[in-house]
């Protein structure tokens, strides 16, 4: 969430950094006919007892996500640092992590949102989804109909660079063995200056960014699963020079030093 910013399937959330603390999670994949726009949908709920407050630590996807929240819908840029929300009484949110094809029909600036959100005006979506989930039967499946069904009317169809923008992230995202920008350029078969320009237009991100930010997840996601693997192996399987390297990237990103991290998640 953090502002929100997207989290993770609760059984294995990568981009969020205690997963032990989180309120209760939901993320449904996208309906084909909006596979091209939406990553996942997702649905967190939460019913805090009066004075008491949840903080979620998260290592967003290099992504924007448009989110329905009560009576008002936001549109979260990409985040280049560690963010956090803390939830309080109680409350729900309806997320759609956007592909990059979705970008250019909701902001034709996604840069200036990085670690930001924007209100979008779009009380159609807000009703259709506020009804969805405080109605009665599946609540989740109605909430992802109503922003599916409103999704189809409202985005055209994408452009041949738009989904060649969605192949883009997608490599970034899965695949290990991209480490560069040039890694990226060679399998997309474009320069890395076109790189550079589809991912500043329909992500709002460098794409070097985009592979720190999934090396990162890879790292905190290896941490919290295996207590037993050191350091050093991690930072060399996710192709970093050295540990001391990844060490120092975990400290500016996040602000954590790796066995501190290790060491918090062990015990959350």
């Amino acid at each position: 969430m953090g502002g929100p910013h997207g989290l993770e399937d609760s059984r294995q959330p990568a981009g969020v950094l205690y997963p032990a603390r989180l309120p209760t999670f939901a993320r449904l994949p996208a309906p084909a006919t909006v596979a091209h726009l939406v990553r996942w949908f997702w649905i967190p709920e939460w019913r805090l007892q009066p004075g008491r407050t949840s903080r979620q630590h998260l290592i967003a996807f290099p992504a924007c996500n448009l989110v329905v929240e009560g009576t008002a819908v936001s549109l979260a840029g990409p985040a280049t640092r560690a963010s956090h929300r803390d939830l309080t009484g109680t409350g729900w949110a309806v997320g759609a992590l956007l592909r990059p094809a979705a970008v250019p029909h909701v902001t034709a600036d996604p840069a200036a949102l990085r670690d930001a959100s924007a209100p979008v005006d779009e009380p159609d979506l807000v009703k259709a989804v506020a009804e969805a989930m405080t109605g009665d039967g599946d609540r989740h499946a109605r909430a992802v109909g109503a922003f599916t069904a409103w999704l189809e009317t409202t985005v055209p169809p994408p452009s041949r660079e738009a989904l060649l923008a969605n192949e883009m992230a997608e490599l970034i995202d899965t695949d290990p063995g991209i480490r560069t920008v040039e890694d990226a350029a060679t399998r997309l078969a474009m320069s890395p200056r076109t790189l550079q320009r589809l991912a500043a237009r329909y992500v709002g991100l460098p794409p070097l960014a985009m592979i720190r930010r999934r090396r990162l997840q890879e790292a905190a996601a290896r941490l919290r699963a295996d207590t037993t693997v050191t350091l050093a192996d991690i930072a060399a399987d996710l192709g970093y020079s050295d540990h001391a390297h990844l060490a120092n990237e975990f400290r500016t990103v996040l602000g954590l030093t790796l066995g501190g991290y290790r060491g918090q998640v062990s015990g959350a």
